[in-house]
């Protein structure tokens, strides 16, 4: 394809502008990023949910409007999701799971203004440079994606895995066991290659695999919520910002860290043009390199410091743009909410390839506008918003707590709509807050869980393909090489710093509550290296490969523990583990007690299946709210009632009537089928 001249890309650029900026595209395009600010607030819906619900009215819009709202819509999730992630640890996507790391730190300072208006900048600025070098790069980048085979795939999320090493600060080892868990879990369900059935138990739940909403929300929202209960206070106990300064200062450490936001922006982009790497990925990757490379960020990051809001906040927005790259040149979608688009892109007659790029530039540069201008009005929504978003976090535990249960679990809901969602929510909740306790970290798990399957897969192609070639070819070289050096970073830094010398065993036996945890993930991979034996070869080497690797870090991690007193490779200020957050709030609780109130947490949400068994999701939620309210906080009946009545009321409009979601059967509604027509969800 012949590059094209730059004025044909101005003209088509200042058309695609003109056309975007008429009344009628702009009302749509607000309606767009209305949609998805609503539903960034929501945790577990995204903007998947977002496209499968505005598509079918496009089809008989203007293709402009069409492509202006939907992405509207898309660009703008990941900038409202920071709100529940900040203020109380609830992820409000997948892409929002690293700025819970700081965010929530700085929330219970005080300074949620700060962090908001940060997060809200940090958005903003990543989503406009994705657009512009979406739009410099989009006519010229064809031969560099072409270049990307499956063996570059591979060795890039080889790479991602690397970085657990880095994500567990100090103590890689127990990242490692934690990633490799995490790749074992995405590996339950059905092998593609084989149709084995791998550690499916016979559920028919476990046959397409572990949806990732439940285990997400799980692993990160629960425990956070359970610890708000266990210290039984507001997030915060206020707000040292009111909105006016909160912004101000949001605003200047956003351009005070002006280098981070280029740098983490266009992170995203490049990430964001390889398909298959989503969201839940590029936060990562962004917030490990801002704690490589940043000034002091190995001593301040997870304890609050707003760096860790800008650098995942400015990557995942610039993904947006990046990912048109593949869609646009190739009609390659680099996800499912892509994959959508382009449906509505064929539907209103337009073929991604050459044609967006040459005779339909005017279309490829309307969307680009698209994404840029969503950008600065959802910005511009939220940083009105943000002094009043900031408040919430200073309400009592009682109000807020019953309210976000009751969303989360409707959120998790929706990784697959069946009964096996809410088990495998509480089952990961528990994990989850067992492993923040210990002092496990949590995000190599997740991101493991993300990747495996990818892994997989890659290797599986790649073998096929190239036999053993694929290892040489230079693009895998470098990945590999970046690996290695991740990984093997905390053994060069010990022996730099004359590390060793401290590796004598203490003399004594140094056994603690957290080796309870290597048992359990050492057991759990000996049982699946075990049974994965009886397998087709296709089916098991995967699985043998990642399990056997879990027990031996697991082991050798382990036994360093028990007889020199330190984490693995610990070689500094203890092993201190990076990128998870502490449970605080509990420290000063005896143990028993802590336990107790953890136990108790729990116990609400076995009370809310039991009720949602009996009388559905939707009656079960005003149930669930009165209930905590009165026996947790002893609250007014009257301000039971009314919060009760309204969340209701949104759950209903919104899931039920909007969305349609299939709701779970009651034994009422079979019981009483004629009263169950008039009664949502039972």
């Amino acid at each position: 394809m012949e590059f094209l001249s730059d004025s044909v890309m101005l003209s088509a650029a200042g058309e695609a502008l003109g056309i975007i900026l008429q009344p009628e595209r702009l009302m749509f395009l607000w309606l767009g990023v209305l949609i998805g600010l609503a539903l960034g607030l929501m945790p577990g819906i995204g903007g998947l949910t977002g496209f499968a619900l505005l598509v079918p009215f496009t089809y008989t819009m203007d293709p402009f409007a069409a492509f202006a709202m939907l992405l509207g819509m898309h660009a703008v999730v990941t900038t409202s999701d920071t709100i529940p992630a900040v203020l109380f640890g609830v992820p409000g996507s997948a892409a929002s799971q690293a700025t819970v790391l700081d965010g929530l730190p700085m929330t219970k300072r005080g300074e949620a203004g700060r962090a908001l208006s940060a997060s809200y900048m940090a958005s903003l600025l990543g989503g406009l440079i994705g657009a512009l070098l979406l739009a410099v790069t989009l006519p010229v980048v064809r031969p560099l994606v072409l270049s990307i085979a499956t063996p570059e795939l591979l060795g890039l999320t080889i790479f991602g895995i690397a970085m657990v090493s880095t994500l567990s600060g100090n103590a890689p080892m127990r990242g490692m066991v934690a990633a490799c868990l995490g790749i074992l879990i995405g590996m339950i369900g059905t092998n593609v290659q084989t149709g084995q059935m791998r550690w499916t138990g016979g559920l028919l739940y476990l046959q397409d695999g572990l949806p990732l909403l439940p285990v997400l929300l799980g692993m990160f929202a629960l425990p956070e919520l359970c610890d708000l209960a266990i210290g039984r206070k507001a997030v915060a106990e206020s707000v040292k910002f009111n909105a006016r300064e909160g912004m101000k200062q949001g605003v200047t450490d956003v351009f005070r860290n002006w280098s981070l936001v280029l740098r983490c922006s266009g992170i995203g982009a490049i990430i964001g043009a390889i398909p298959g790497i989503t969201g839940s990925v590029v936060d990562w990757i962004a917030y490990g390199h801002a704690l490589q490379s940043e000034k002091g960020a190995k001593e301040t990051f997870t304890k609050g410091d707003v760096r860790g809001v800008i650098a995942p906040e400015a990557a995942n927005n610039a993904l947006n743009g990046g990912s048109l790259v593949p869609l646009l040149a190739f009609g390659v979608p680099g996800g499912a909410a892509t994959a959508i688009l382009l449906g509505a892109m064929m539907v209103h007659g337009f073929i991604p390839g050459p044609d967006m790029l040459t005779k339909d530039l005017n279309v490829t540069y309307s969307m680009i506008w698209s994404i840029a201008l969503a950008n600065v009005f959802g910005a511009g929504l939220c940083f009105l918003l943000s002094g009043q978003f900031a408040k919430i976090s200073t309400l009592r535990y009682t109000l807020i707590l019953p309210v976000i249960m009751a969303i989360v679990y409707i959120g998790a809901f929706q990784g697959s709509r069946s009964w096996g969602d809410l088990y495998a929510l509480l089952l990961f909740g528990a994990l989850g807050w067992a492993m923040k306790r210990l002092k496990w970290p949590r995000p190599p798990l997740i991101l493991g869980l993300v990747l495996g399957v990818l892994i997989e897969r890659y290797m599986s192609i790649s073998f096929l393909r190239y036999d053993m070639g694929w290892l040489l070819r230079p693009g895998v070289v470098v990945f590999l090489v970046l690996s290695a050096l991740v990984l093997l970073g905390p053994l060069f830094t010990m022996l730099r710093t004359g590390g060793l010398a401290r590796l004598k065993p203490s003399g004594r036996v140094d056994v603690g509550p957290a080796d309870l945890m290597y048992v359990l993930f050492i057991g759990t991979g000996l049982y699946m290296l075990i049974t994965a034996q009886a397998w087709f070869f296709n089916a098991k080497i995967g699985p043998t490969v990642i399990s056997a690797t879990l027990v031996i870090a697991g082991t050798i991690s382990l036994a360093y523990k028990v007889f020199v007193g330190r984490p693995a490779a610990s070689v500094a200020e203890g092993g201190a583990i990076h990128m998870d957050l502490e449970s605080d709030g509990d420290e000063a609780l005896p143990n028993k007690v802590a336990l107790g109130r953890a136990a108790q947490f729990f116990g609400w949400f076995v009370a809310f299946l039991a009720c949602v068994a009996v009388i559905g999701m939707i009656p079960a939620v005003p149930l669930l709210i009165v209930a905590y309210m009165r026996v947790e906080g002893r609250e007014p009946w009257r301000l039971c009632l009314i919060l009760a009545a309204c969340v209701t009321v949104v759950i209903y409009v919104v899931f039920d009537q909007i969305i349609g979601i299939p709701w779970p059967d009651s034994l009422l509604g079979n019981w009483f089928p004629t009263v169950a027509r008039y009664i949502p969800s039972m």
